[in-house]
């Protein structure tokens, strides 16, 4: 796992990161505390926290007797939650960099447009 956060914040966050990508679909099983304890080579305490920050967020549920699962809405709330932070991360400093260099709306969207051009140009 990576290192800086805590075990279990990085738990919920490769969690989410599956539902947001779709490789954890709604309404499918999470892996238990056991599992993800055995796959992460963690405590199952710290696996159990790690699933309950997202069922505490409504992004999973208990389903009692068999396990947590994915809850309806969940990787659509999450979308809009990173879209949220991808706009306060980097949209909103970009745009205030823009305005310091005189860089207006349409050229600022010529600027991004041709750097997509480019990547594209260089993935084909």
């Amino acid at each position: 796992m990576a290192e800086g956060s805590a075990l279990f914040v990085q738990v919920a966050e490769r969690l989410a990161g599956q539902i947001a990508d779709g490789g954890l679909a709604e309404g499918e099983r999470v892996p238990s505390t056991n599992e993800l304890a055995v796959f992460y080579r963690i405590n199952p305490a710290t696996a159990a926290k790690g699933i309950n920050v997202l069922a505490d967020d409504g992004l999973l549920e208990k389903r009692r007797g068999i396990g947590m699962f994915v809850a309806t809405g969940a990787r659509r709330r999450l979308l809009a939650r990173r879209r949220g932070e991808f706009t306060r991360r980097y949209v909103e400093p970009l745009l205030t960099e823009a305005a310091r260099l005189g860089i207006g709306t349409g050229e600022l969207f010529a600027l991004i447009k041709e750097a997509g051009d480019e990547r594209e140009s260089v993935s084909l």
